[in-house]
């Protein structure tokens, strides 16, 4: 019999893993669904997609909103943690925000839809209050880089370079401009050499 408690814990091990497969299997499927079709997919449809049983995604995901909420959290941390891996190492905090708003308008434009199914569900309500400062005090850290480089003006916030992907977002969604070209002004307009003709 000692042998036996070893196998159940690693079993128990094996089933938390898998689990957590699972739900990263259901969030993928579910993302590349809503970017393809918006709103339009079931919850049948997205447990087909993953391949997981339809009892497996209803265990991790009760509603359909709460899979919304869950895909919507898991993108928005994978920005986060593209910024902290990626950008972050950058030696220029102007080339750092570059390379982090160009990100948000790659995975904006790539998720046009999911982006509508997030608004129809959760209506304007924003990521998580954690995960959102979480990253204002990545940005508060690269503007105090940048001011105390001499790279940004001294007049801007973290704040602002929040609102500012705000505004790059919505260029994306209503396709109303070049978003890489906003991300062009944006930048020039935070130098601190930027001269107003």
């Amino acid at each position: 019999m000692p042998t036996s408690t070893p196998v159940s814990e690693s079993g128990g091990r094996r089933l938390r893993a898998d689990a957590e497969r699972n739900r990263a299997r259901v969030l993928n499927a579910a993302r590349e669904l809503f970017a393809e079709r918006g709103a339009n997919v079931s919850m049948d449809e997205v447990a087909r997609h993953a391949e997981v049983g339809v009892g497996t995604l209803y265990r991790h995901f009760p509603t359909k909103e709460a899979m919304v909420v869950a895909a919507s959290q898991q993108r928005f941390g994978e920005i986060l943690t593209y910024y902290r891996t990626v950008c972050r190492e950058s030696a220029e905090p102007l080339e750092a925000l570059q390379m982090l708003l160009t990100r948000v308008g790659e995975v904006e434009a790539r998720d046009r839809g999911f982006a509508s199914v997030i608004g129809g569900t959760l209506g304007s309500e924003g990521p998580p209050s954690t995960m959102r400062a979480d990253l204002e005090a990545e940005l508060v850290d690269l503007v105090g880089k940048g001011q105390a480089a001499g790279s940004i003006r001294h007049d801007i916030a973290g704040a602002d370079i929040l609102a500012l992907t705000c505004g790059l977002t919505s260029i994306v969604h209503r396709r109303s401009g070049d978003w890489r070209r906003y991300i062009d002004i944006v930048l020039d307009g935070l130098r601190s050499d930027h001269i107003t003709p």
